[in-house]
């Protein structure tokens, strides 16, 4: 009986799609400014590096694929789309230029020199 009183007086105006939409707009914009800062702008970085990485490489480097073959670059395809690389001695094998994970990190000297106290 109460519930069909309270139903009966007028109803609230339902605000317009523009007039609900205009408070939230300015959390869109902020959640797209961070996702583009904090996503997209790094990713880009970091592809930029890469191509530049792989567009630098060289005969006589020392690199490491995606699969962890360590081997030095002998020779580029035509189309500078492969590389040959030398694994061992009379072992050359046919990458992508793409499956080239970037230049061997050479160990510096010190690392390799035994730590004070170990035996």
């Amino acid at each position: 009986m109460k519930f069909a009183i309270l139903a009966e007086g007028n109803p609230a105006p339902q605000p317009s799609f523009s007039e609900a939409l205009g408070p939230m707009v300015p959390y869109f914009l902020v959640i797209a400014g961070l996702f583009y800062f904090m996503i997209l702008k790094p990713q880009t970085r970091e592809r930029r590096q890469r191509e530049l990485q792989l567009a630098s490489l060289k005969r006589n480097d020392r690199v490491v694929t995606y699969s962890g073959i360590i081997g030095t670059i002998t020779g580029f395809s035509d189309d500078n789309k492969e590389v040959t690389l030398r694994v061992d001695d009379n072992v050359k094998l046919r990458f992508l230029r793409s499956a080239i994970q970037g230049p061997l990190a050479e160990v510096s000297a010190a690392a390799e020199a035994p730590k004070p106290g170990a035996s």
